[in-house]
């Protein structure tokens, strides 16, 4: 009967990590998910441990690797290639779908108990006493690393305070800024006309390092709000990500106008420009940290969307100023 259930190996290739790699460049994004359902480790049994865990490719190699070593279930959730926290939040990964999805793939079939293992990550979306009432199911939340599932299993499926404890260090920060950065620099469709914009006076009165200056702006902000952001987030002012990602992206700015010799209200123009840039990239990293709430980071966004928006209009109104009366 096992052998109707998809094997699965613990052991990564090089292709395996050269495709989280491309993911952590917003490579391949599109291509991430894979199909849902049950997978197994080893060689388990009916009474063997069922984890829970996401479609998306990076989340999914993660834990396969984590397993290695123990003879589990894998139960895939349809999360539309999207990670557990992230999918948790949008609904993807939710008590329906944990129901659904284990009748859909026979879990019963194989097991012949019905507890579940969740990622606390997933907490937010799985309701426990909810998976009781639909299928039966109980569900046990595990710890927040897949790196932790084997400790976890030896200890009787309990966590430890640390198992627990959602971190956002220095790597993990790090870990996060390709894929920002990227994003931010496929915001070229707004750095052509700033271009244009810039070359408008170099033909008609300027010199060629000034029409570079508001490019150079938007590149600023955009590695300011990609890369400083989530590496200085703790010591940068302010508790808002938008206005973290504002400071740095000021100071950028103003470092990459002065270096094209631009005039006080070019420079003001690249302040404006580079801040709102980095405010909107480091509003990313909000989906991405502990320190946040859903209910946060939207009051967030009203608040500082507008602003920015404000700012970049502003900016290019000072370059036309500049570009064209002087």
């Amino acid at each position: 009967m096992n052998d109707t259930v998809p094997q699965l190996s613990s052991t990564l290739t090089s292709r395996d990590t050269l495709a989280r790699w491309a993911l952590r460049w917003d490579v391949g994004r599109n291509r991430a998910a894979l199909e849902p359902g049950l997978y197994r480790v080893g060689e388990p049994g009916p009474d063997s441990p069922v984890f829970a865990t996401a479609n998306y490719r990076m989340t999914f190699d993660l834990v396969r690797r984590d397993l290695g070593g123990l003879d589990a279930w894998l139960l895939v959730l349809d999360t539309n290639g999207i990670n557990v926290w992230c999918a948790a939040g949008k609904g993807t990964f939710g008590t329906r779908e944990l129901v659904n999805r284990a009748v859909a793939s026979g879990l019963s079939a194989h097991v012949s108990h019905k507890t579940i293992i969740v990622p606390q990550l997933g907490a937010t979306g799985v309701s426990a006493h909810e998976a009781r009432q639909a299928g039966g199911y109980r569900v046990v939340f595990g710890p927040v690393r897949s790196a932790d599932i084997r400790e976890f299993v030896a200890a009787g499926m309990k966590t430890t305070p640390e198992m627990r404890a959602v971190t956002f260090t220095f790597a993990e920060r790090l870990a996060l800024a390709p894929v920002e950065l990227v994003g931010a620099f496929r915001g070229w469709k707004a750095i052509v006309p700033l271009a244009l914009l810039g070359a408008g006076w170099f033909l008609g009165r300027g010199v060629l390092a000034a029409a570079t200056q508001p490019a150079a702006a938007y590149v600023a902000g955009a590695i300011a709000g990609g890369l400083a952001v989530p590496v200085l987030l703790p010591w940068l002012p302010g508790r808002a990500f938008s206005l973290k990602g504002a400071f740095v992206g000021a100071l950028a700015g103003a470092a990459a106008s002065l270096a094209l010799g631009a005039s006080p209200r070019s420079l003001a123009a690249g302040i404006l420009l580079a801040g709102a840039i980095a405010s909107f990239v480091g509003l990313n990293f909000t989906g991405a940290t502990p320190y946040t709430s859903p209910s946060g980071v939207e009051k967030e966004l009203r608040r500082a969307l507008p602003l920015q928006a404000a700012a970049a209009v502003l900016a290019g109104v000072l370059w036309i100023v500049q570009f064209f009366i002087g």
